[in-house]
């Protein structure tokens, strides 16, 4: 099993670099092409971040290994709000825009319920795919409206974390070497969800743990490796601000661009049935962690130290529960 380990560290090295080289090249070439950093920060950053959890759900499925592809999505939104928010608050107490409680965290939690109730029937098919795909398209246009919006009203804050985001990531002038990034980028993360989810299934076998397991630990924790690179960034810099939004979004695009287009490409079956699998309660736990932030900062718009052990104590916990069941 040594040598799947190996593979399986390969794998997540891959998925980290090339969705950085992808991210990076993409933008550049953006950039070039002059098209607004809003639009750069809503699209290509934001499915560059989520490139890993895309290419694994996609590779899972297509291999027949559905429930790591759907492990993977909600084990990753656990893990982004219960762990990398509660350990960047932990560091650093996190003050957010109020726009970001009373609008974008209430539409994570809308969508977080609307998988559970698509879910319900232990199928997520094509027509389901591609409404959650349409779905994808009206919040990122949404979200490039509200941008806009409050940049004209002169309260761009939302607009700005978005401007900001694209000149971090830095800027390649060479077309050639921006093609080339893409090219690595997506190679990369291609050939590192095909080793991970390989290894993750042979450590599966191994050790005599489910899908489901190995989706909501294993991998989700991998495959969100970058959201945890730009939420440690951030916390140094003092801008959490931007990263919870940030983690946010990552929540909403993981189930309507990854479950979404993974089931438009070949529909996916929950082996056993939702209830009898007990996936029903990973989702339970995906909303309510979703929740959390929102009830812990509607008065003051600030996430503590105290809230942010709580989400810590809360991903413990969960983790010893899949262990224990595991």
């Amino acid at each position: 099993m040594g040598l799947q380990i190996i593979f399986c560290l390969i794998g997540f090295s891959l998925l980290y670099f090339g969705a950085d080289y992808l991210v990076k090249g993409s933008s550049s070439l953006a950039r070039s092409l002059n098209i607004s950093p809003i639009v750069i920060g809503l699209t290509i950053v934001a499915f560059g971040t989520s490139a890993p959890e895309l290419v694994i759900s996609i590779v899972s499925v297509i291999k027949g290994k559905s429930m790591i592809a759907v492990g993977n999505v909600v084990g990753s939104n656990i893990c982004n709000i219960a762990l990398i928010l509660g350990l960047s608050s932990l560091l650093s107490p996190i003050r957010s825009h109020p726009m970001v409680i009373r609008r974008d965290i209430p539409i994570m939690i809308g969508i977080s319920i609307l998988l559970l109730l698509l879910s319900l029937n232990s199928h997520i098919g094509r027509v389901e795919g591609l409404g959650l795909v349409i779905g994808l398209v009206c919040y990122t246009y949404l979200n490039y409206y509200w941008a806009r919006k409050s940049k004209e009203n002169g309260n761009g804050i939302r607009a700005k974390a978005l401007t900001d985001e694209v000149p971090e990531i830095g800027y390649v002038q060479s077309r050639s070497r921006q093609l080339g990034m893409i090219v690595a980028g997506v190679a990369g993360v291609v050939l590192g969800a095909e080793l991970l989810v390989d290894a993750a299934v042979s450590i599966m076998a191994a050790l005599g743990v489910g899908e489901k397991f190995i989706g909501l630990t294993v991998v989700a924790f991998g495959s969100s490796l970058p959201e945890l690179a730009t939420s440690a960034m951030a916390a140094v810099r003092k801008e959490m601000d931007i990263s919870i939004g940030n983690l946010v979004g990552s929540n909403v695009f993981n189930i309507l661009s990854v479950l979404g287009l993974s089931a438009t490409i070949r529909p996916i079956t929950i082996p056993g049935g939702f209830f009898p699998s007990g996936l029903w309660i990973d989702f339970l736990v995906m909303i309510v962690v979703s929740a959390l932030p929102y009830f812990m900062m509607r008065k003051t718009c600030t996430l503590s130290r105290t809230n942010g052990g709580t989400l810590l104590a809360c991903y413990a916990l969960y983790l010893g529960f899949l262990i224990f069941k595991a």
